[in-house]
Protein backbone atom coordinates (compact mmCIF):
# COMPACT_ATOMS: atom_id res chain seq x y z
CA UNK A 1 0.00 0.00 0.00
CA UNK A 2 3.11 2.28 0.76
CA UNK A 3 1.80 5.88 2.10
CA UNK A 4 -1.12 7.26 1.28
CA UNK A 5 -3.21 10.66 2.52
CA UNK A 6 -6.15 11.52 4.19
CA UNK A 7 -7.65 15.26 4.23
CA UNK A 8 -11.60 13.93 4.13
CA UNK A 9 -11.53 14.91 7.77
CA UNK A 10 -8.10 15.61 10.32
CA UNK A 11 -5.27 15.54 8.04
CA UNK A 12 -3.53 12.54 8.61
CA UNK A 13 -1.30 9.84 6.52
CA UNK A 14 -0.69 6.38 6.77
CA UNK A 15 2.54 3.95 5.88
CA UNK A 16 0.63 0.41 4.87
CA UNK A 17 -2.23 0.89 7.02
CA UNK A 18 -1.01 2.03 9.97
CA UNK A 19 -0.63 5.93 10.82
CA UNK A 20 2.21 7.94 10.10
CA UNK A 21 3.43 10.56 13.42
CA UNK A 22 3.45 13.39 10.99
CA UNK A 23 4.79 16.01 14.12
CA UNK A 24 2.33 19.16 15.61
CA UNK A 25 0.30 21.33 14.20
CA UNK A 26 2.64 23.07 11.78
CA UNK A 27 4.26 20.19 10.54
CA UNK A 28 0.35 19.29 9.69
CA UNK A 29 -0.46 22.58 8.17
CA UNK A 30 2.69 22.39 6.07
CA UNK A 31 1.42 18.60 4.92
CA UNK A 32 -2.48 20.27 4.01
CA UNK A 33 -0.50 23.09 2.55
CA UNK A 34 0.71 20.80 -0.38
CA UNK A 35 -1.72 18.67 -0.23
CA UNK A 36 -4.21 21.53 -1.46
CA UNK A 37 -1.62 22.12 -4.18
CA UNK A 38 -2.44 18.92 -6.10
CA UNK A 39 1.55 18.25 -6.78
CA UNK A 40 2.12 21.95 -7.88
CA UNK A 41 5.35 23.50 -5.85
CA UNK A 42 4.56 25.92 -3.24
CA UNK A 43 7.45 28.56 -2.72
CA UNK A 44 8.61 28.34 0.69
CA UNK A 45 8.38 32.01 1.34
CA UNK A 46 4.62 31.48 0.65
CA UNK A 47 4.36 28.51 3.27
CA UNK A 48 5.81 30.89 5.91
CA UNK A 49 3.24 33.38 4.61
CA UNK A 50 0.17 30.84 5.19
CA UNK A 51 1.75 29.62 8.11
CA UNK A 52 2.00 32.82 10.21
CA UNK A 53 0.10 36.00 9.88
CA UNK A 54 3.26 37.84 11.28
CA UNK A 55 6.33 35.75 10.64
CA UNK A 56 8.70 35.40 13.35
CA UNK A 57 12.48 35.68 12.75
CA UNK A 58 13.69 32.43 11.57
CA UNK A 59 10.45 31.50 10.23
CA UNK A 60 12.18 30.04 7.03
CA UNK A 61 14.40 28.08 8.95
CA UNK A 62 11.19 26.74 10.58
CA UNK A 63 9.19 26.15 7.69
CA UNK A 64 12.63 23.58 6.41
CA UNK A 65 12.92 21.67 9.63
CA UNK A 66 8.89 21.21 9.42
CA UNK A 67 9.96 19.95 5.93
CA UNK A 68 12.64 18.18 7.05
CA UNK A 69 11.11 15.96 9.81
CA UNK A 70 7.76 15.21 7.31
CA UNK A 71 10.29 13.89 5.27
CA UNK A 72 11.79 11.49 7.82
CA UNK A 73 8.42 10.73 8.91
CA UNK A 74 7.14 9.89 5.09
CA UNK A 75 9.68 7.87 4.05
CA UNK A 76 11.54 6.85 6.36
CA UNK A 77 13.84 4.33 4.80
CA UNK A 78 15.40 6.99 2.46
CA UNK A 79 18.92 7.16 3.08
CA UNK A 80 20.63 10.39 4.16
CA UNK A 81 21.10 12.29 1.65
CA UNK A 82 19.78 10.98 -1.26
CA UNK A 83 16.67 12.71 -2.98
CA UNK A 84 13.51 12.55 -1.83
CA UNK A 85 10.41 10.56 -3.94
CA UNK A 86 7.81 11.88 -2.25
CA UNK A 87 8.07 15.52 -0.35
CA UNK A 88 10.28 16.98 -3.37
CA UNK A 89 12.42 20.38 -2.61
CA UNK A 90 12.02 21.72 -6.63
CA UNK A 91 13.32 25.67 -6.99
CA UNK A 92 12.24 28.11 -4.57
CA UNK A 93 9.61 25.74 -2.54
CA UNK A 94 8.41 22.22 -2.11
CA UNK A 95 5.51 19.59 -3.97
CA UNK A 96 4.21 16.56 -2.62
CA UNK A 97 4.06 13.94 -5.29
CA UNK A 98 1.63 11.81 -4.55
CA UNK A 99 -0.27 9.23 -6.87
CA UNK A 100 -3.95 9.92 -7.08
CA UNK A 101 -4.72 6.91 -5.79
CA UNK A 102 -2.85 7.64 -2.58
CA UNK A 103 -4.87 10.73 -1.24
CA UNK A 104 -8.34 9.95 -0.24
CA UNK A 105 -9.89 13.41 -1.48
CA UNK A 106 -8.41 12.27 -5.40
CA UNK A 107 -9.73 9.29 -4.78
CA UNK A 108 -13.30 10.14 -3.65
CA UNK A 109 -13.50 12.95 -6.67
CA UNK A 110 -12.17 9.61 -8.99
CA UNK A 111 -15.12 6.95 -7.41
CA UNK A 112 -17.85 10.38 -8.15
CA UNK A 113 -17.11 10.34 -11.62
CA UNK A 114 -16.75 6.57 -12.26
CA UNK A 115 -20.58 6.43 -10.85
CA UNK A 116 -21.61 8.84 -13.31
CA UNK A 117 -21.05 6.08 -15.94
CA UNK A 118 -22.54 2.97 -14.00
CA UNK A 119 -25.61 1.22 -13.98
CA UNK A 120 -27.56 2.41 -11.33
CA UNK A 121 -26.65 -0.85 -8.82
CA UNK A 122 -23.41 -0.21 -9.45
CA UNK A 123 -22.94 3.57 -8.82
CA UNK A 124 -24.94 3.06 -5.67
CA UNK A 125 -22.11 0.65 -4.46
CA UNK A 126 -19.28 3.14 -5.43
CA UNK A 127 -20.79 5.81 -3.99
CA UNK A 128 -21.63 4.15 -0.41
CA UNK A 129 -17.99 3.13 -0.51
CA UNK A 130 -16.69 6.04 -1.59
CA UNK A 131 -18.58 8.25 1.10
CA UNK A 132 -17.60 5.93 3.89
CA UNK A 133 -13.91 7.30 3.55
CA UNK A 134 -15.38 10.70 4.83
CA UNK A 135 -13.81 11.25 8.40
CA UNK A 136 -15.02 14.03 9.18
CA UNK A 137 -14.99 17.74 7.42
CA UNK A 138 -12.62 18.06 5.01
CA UNK A 139 -8.91 19.37 6.39
CA UNK A 140 -10.67 19.51 9.26
CA UNK A 141 -7.57 20.88 11.61
CA UNK A 142 -6.47 23.83 8.95
CA UNK A 143 -10.47 24.83 8.63
CA UNK A 144 -9.59 28.00 9.45
CA UNK A 145 -6.74 28.89 6.80
CA UNK A 146 -7.77 31.14 3.69
CA UNK A 147 -5.76 28.87 1.83
CA UNK A 148 -7.95 26.08 2.43
CA UNK A 149 -10.99 27.63 2.30
CA UNK A 150 -11.53 26.95 -1.58
CA UNK A 151 -10.53 23.25 -1.42
CA UNK A 152 -12.32 22.84 1.57
CA UNK A 153 -15.35 24.53 0.02
CA UNK A 154 -14.80 22.36 -3.53
CA UNK A 155 -15.15 19.22 -1.01
CA UNK A 156 -18.05 19.53 0.73
CA UNK A 157 -20.14 20.48 -2.36
CA UNK A 158 -19.09 17.02 -4.11
CA UNK A 159 -19.86 15.24 -1.02
CA UNK A 160 -23.26 16.58 -1.18
CA UNK A 161 -23.99 16.11 -4.53
CA UNK A 162 -22.57 12.40 -4.43
CA UNK A 163 -25.22 12.21 -1.19
CA UNK A 164 -27.63 12.89 -4.05
CA UNK A 165 -26.44 10.84 -6.85
CA UNK A 166 -26.33 8.16 -3.82
CA UNK A 167 -30.17 8.80 -3.50
CA UNK A 168 -30.36 8.63 -7.29
CA UNK A 169 -28.52 5.35 -8.27
CA UNK A 170 -30.97 4.16 -5.28
CA UNK A 171 -33.89 5.12 -6.88
CA UNK A 172 -32.40 3.79 -10.07
CA UNK A 173 -32.25 0.32 -8.56
CA UNK A 174 -35.79 0.31 -7.38
CA UNK A 175 -34.62 0.25 -3.67
CA UNK A 176 -36.60 3.84 -2.76
CA UNK A 177 -37.15 2.49 1.28
CA UNK A 178 -33.59 2.70 1.96
CA UNK A 179 -32.97 5.99 0.25
CA UNK A 180 -34.96 7.87 3.15
CA UNK A 181 -32.98 8.02 5.88
CA UNK A 182 -30.65 9.35 4.40
CA UNK A 183 -32.01 11.82 2.23
CA UNK A 184 -34.35 13.28 5.92
CA UNK A 185 -30.41 13.79 6.87
CA UNK A 186 -29.68 15.61 4.29
CA UNK A 187 -32.36 18.04 4.01
CA UNK A 188 -32.05 18.59 7.80
CA UNK A 189 -28.88 19.55 7.29
CA UNK A 190 -28.42 21.46 4.06
CA UNK A 191 -31.98 22.68 3.46
CA UNK A 192 -31.37 24.93 0.81
CA UNK A 193 -30.77 22.11 -1.65
CA UNK A 194 -33.67 21.96 -3.99
CA UNK A 195 -32.24 18.70 -5.31
CA UNK A 196 -32.37 16.77 -2.21
CA UNK A 197 -36.21 17.78 -1.21
CA UNK A 198 -37.09 16.69 -4.85
CA UNK A 199 -34.93 13.10 -4.15
CA UNK A 200 -36.84 12.74 -0.64
CA UNK A 201 -40.02 13.16 -2.33
CA UNK A 202 -39.73 11.11 -5.27
CA UNK A 203 -38.68 8.27 -2.09
CA UNK A 204 -41.37 8.68 -0.68
CA UNK A 205 -43.93 8.44 -3.34
CA UNK A 206 -42.11 5.23 -4.49
CA UNK A 207 -42.40 3.71 -1.16
CA UNK A 208 -46.29 4.40 -1.34
CA UNK A 209 -46.29 7.29 0.48
CA UNK A 210 -47.73 10.14 -1.26
CA UNK A 211 -49.09 12.20 1.26
CA UNK A 212 -46.02 11.99 2.94
CA UNK A 213 -44.75 12.85 -0.28
CA UNK A 214 -47.20 16.04 -0.54
CA UNK A 215 -45.87 16.74 2.97
CA UNK A 216 -42.12 17.12 2.19
CA UNK A 217 -42.83 19.35 -0.87
CA UNK A 218 -44.72 21.58 0.74
CA UNK A 219 -42.30 21.51 3.69
CA UNK A 220 -39.77 22.48 1.28
CA UNK A 221 -41.66 25.37 -0.24
CA UNK A 222 -42.21 26.69 3.27
CA UNK A 223 -38.06 26.62 4.40
CA UNK A 224 -37.01 28.00 1.00
CA UNK A 225 -39.57 30.56 1.47
CA UNK A 226 -38.35 31.25 5.21
CA UNK A 227 -34.61 31.43 4.86
CA UNK A 228 -34.10 32.16 1.08
CA UNK A 229 -36.76 34.04 0.21
CA UNK A 230 -37.15 31.56 -2.63
CA UNK A 231 -39.95 30.09 -4.45
CA UNK A 232 -39.44 26.53 -5.37
CA UNK A 233 -37.33 26.23 -8.75
CA UNK A 234 -39.60 24.39 -11.62
CA UNK A 235 -38.81 20.86 -10.62
CA UNK A 236 -40.17 20.86 -6.97
CA UNK A 237 -43.03 22.38 -8.84
CA UNK A 238 -43.29 19.94 -12.00
CA UNK A 239 -42.79 17.25 -8.93
CA UNK A 240 -45.53 18.24 -6.96
CA UNK A 241 -48.07 18.49 -9.83
CA UNK A 242 -46.90 14.64 -10.77
CA UNK A 243 -47.26 13.31 -7.37
CA UNK A 244 -51.17 15.02 -7.28
CA UNK A 245 -51.87 13.55 -10.92
CA UNK A 246 -50.12 10.22 -9.69
CA UNK A 247 -48.21 10.54 -13.11
CA UNK A 248 -47.05 7.40 -14.56
CA UNK A 249 -42.93 8.34 -15.01
CA UNK A 250 -42.72 8.79 -11.56
CA UNK A 251 -42.24 5.03 -10.84
CA UNK A 252 -39.49 4.68 -12.62
CA UNK A 253 -38.02 3.19 -15.23
CA UNK A 254 -37.09 -0.54 -15.60
CA UNK A 255 -33.96 -2.38 -14.55
CA UNK A 256 -30.72 -1.48 -16.57
CA UNK A 257 -30.99 2.21 -16.18
CA UNK A 258 -28.26 4.38 -14.74
CA UNK A 259 -28.38 6.80 -12.05
CA UNK A 260 -29.66 9.22 -14.26
CA UNK A 261 -32.49 7.28 -16.03
CA UNK A 262 -30.26 7.13 -19.21
CA UNK A 263 -30.54 3.46 -20.30
CA UNK A 264 -26.65 1.65 -20.66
Amino acid sequence: MGITFGVLGPVTAWADGEPVALGGPRHRAVLARLLVARRRVVPAATIVADLWEEPPDGALAAVRTFVAALRRALEPERAPRSPARLLVTDGPGYALRADDDSVDAWRFEGAVRRAAGQRADEAARTLEDALAWWRGPAFADVSAEPWARAERARLTELQLTAVEQLAEARLGSGAAASALADLDAHVTDHPWREEGWRLLALALYRAGRQADSLEVLRRARSVLRDQLGLDPGPALRRLEADVLAQAAHLQGGPPGRGPHGKRR
